[in-house]
């Protein structure tokens, strides 16, 4: 059986990339990739190590440029723009590994970032820890990631969990509409896990959430639609009870025959 690489309405999507490729060299990391990411639902990239889901995230964020192909993002053509313009426009990603600042705080981590998006370079006689807009996006992206409690602990404090919980809440003090999440649960304890699946569940309602992740258990939990990649390419996209039946995913990377 086979699945469309992209059978969803391109029009009603927030992020779409359309045939978009990555080459370093003679090496084609990302090949020809269609993707739609629709709003209030989580859309999982699945594929083994060196499968290009990184890469792909790259492209869709701006830090690579693409080799070929187009980045859509609310019906606008964002392909040549830099990263931190699609983050202006309301693209958020989170790293595979920990990308914060760990000797502030948790709060001071967040307003950061929500600074960092939301840049007053005509008040320089204000104080940046007296912005009262970017400590207002702070506080509510620690409530929505459940760090509330944890606002005034050192960053280098919190558990590897909450570190990772860390991470989403600075996505979200930028107040993005499209979520890239590279592998939030890597190395989590199933009591950690279930907290970063119960956030994301909460967090699907409003966005367009695209999640890379190993955990195939959590994938098939979550997920409202998956895409799975091999050397590159799409093998297949559907939803999660097509994608499990495929005989060719099951072949090529949940080791069934």
């Amino acid at each position: 059986m086979n699945i469309s690489p992209s059978t969803s309405n391109t029009s009603s999507a927030w992020l779409s990339a359309r045939n978009l490729t990555r080459r370093f060299g003679a090496l084609a990391a990302v090949s020809d990739v269609n993707l739609d990411l629709h709003g209030d639902q989580i859309h999982a990239v699945i594929g083994t190590n060196g499968a290009g889901k990184s890469t792909l995230i790259n492209l869709l964020s701006g830090e690579l440029p693409a080799s070929a192909g187009q980045v859509m993002l609310d019906g606008r053509d964002i392909t040549r723009w830099s990263q931190p313009r699609r983050a202006q426009a309301g693209l958020g990603r989170s790293y595979q590994r920990n990308n914060i600042f760990l000797p502030l705080s948790v709060r001071e981590n967040c307003r950061l970032s929500a600074q960092i998006h939301h840049q007053k370079p005509w008040c320089v006689w204000e104080s940046a820890q007296h912005c009262r807009w970017s400590t207002q996006r702070a506080d509510e992206a620690m409530e929505r990631a459940g760090l509330s409690a944890m606002a005034d602990h050192p960053a280098a404090s919190l558990s590897h969990g909450q570190k990772r919980q860390l991470e989403v809440a600075m996505c979200l003090a930028t107040q993005p509409r499209v979520l890239l999440l590279d592998e939030p649960l890597a190395g989590m304890g199933p009591e950690e896990s279930q907290r970063m699946l119960n956030l994301l569940r909460e967090l699907r309602s409003g966005h367009a959430i695209l999640l890379v992740e190993h955990d195939m258990d959590a994938v098939f939990a979550v997920a409202d639609r998956i895409t799975v990649m091999v050397n590159g390419s799409v093998l297949a996209s559907g939803c999660p009870e097509d994608v499990r039946a495929n005989s060719d995913v099951q072949a090529a990377y949940l080791g069934e025959h």
